[in-house]
């Protein structure tokens, strides 16, 4: 499954931030239950190139799965080497965004300025990554899509859940990277079911 197919069913990456390889699989589970395509680990996570690897051994064909965080070429390759497919950072890297293209994966850039956009853009990216949203609001990113190619596809990470996706799906986001909303550290999976039900829900009221 690609990016662009796991975003067209669910326009959701869950964000799995300190899961651990010996839950991820059951964590991701009840997640594609729910209707979630794309899973990200950041790597500040424990041991998150073997919960890559396993993920996407997994269920690579039936959801999109890599890496975040991702802050160096050395770390895209990592991911690659694991079986991911994504590349979510931050902040715009061109070194980074340009490792990730020519090994065929997808990078989601962080950006907050049209400078950094446009840089992200220049660079190949095709997906970018507003963070934190929440510092910046629907009206910022509004105002950047009057500027902004319509490839562009910009995603709402940070501060973004199901009370306000309408929102910024209004301002021109057409993906969202959720944390806390859908994952913490430590949670049961039962509580990552429910909150994903409550996720994928807000979702499908956007189309």
């Amino acid at each position: 499954m690609t990016l662009d197919e796991a975003l067209a069913e669910c326009p959701v990456v869950a964000i799995l931030r300190g899961v651990r390889p010996d839950e991820v699989l059951d964590h991701a589970e009840v997640l594609y239950a729910a209707g979630v395509r794309g899973i990200e680990v950041p790597l500040n996570s424990p041991e998150p190139i073997e919960s890559i690897r396993r993920l996407t051994e997994a269920w690579g064909g039936r959801l999109v799965a890599g890496g975040g965080t991702v802050l160096s070429a050395e770390r895209v390759e990592a991911v690659a080497e694991a079986g991911g497919r994504i590349i979510v950072a931050p902040n715009t890297n061109p070194e980074v965004i340009g490792r990730a293209i020519a090994l065929g994966l997808d990078p989601a850039p962080g950006f907050a300025t049209a400078t950094e956009a446009f840089a992200a853009l220049d660079a190949g990216a095709r997906h970018l990554k507003l963070f934190p949203a929440v510092t910046y609001g629907p009206g910022h990113l509004k105002q950047l899509k009057a500027v902004l190619p319509p490839h562009a596809v910009i995603w709402g990470v940070g501060g973004v859940g199901p009370d306000n996706m309408a929102d910024w799906w209004a301002a021109g986001a057409r993906a969202f990277g959720l944390g806390g909303e859908i994952y913490r550290a430590g949670q049961t999976v039962a509580e990552t079911a429910e909150k994903a039900a409550r996720v994928v829900a807000a979702a499908r009221d956007l189309k």
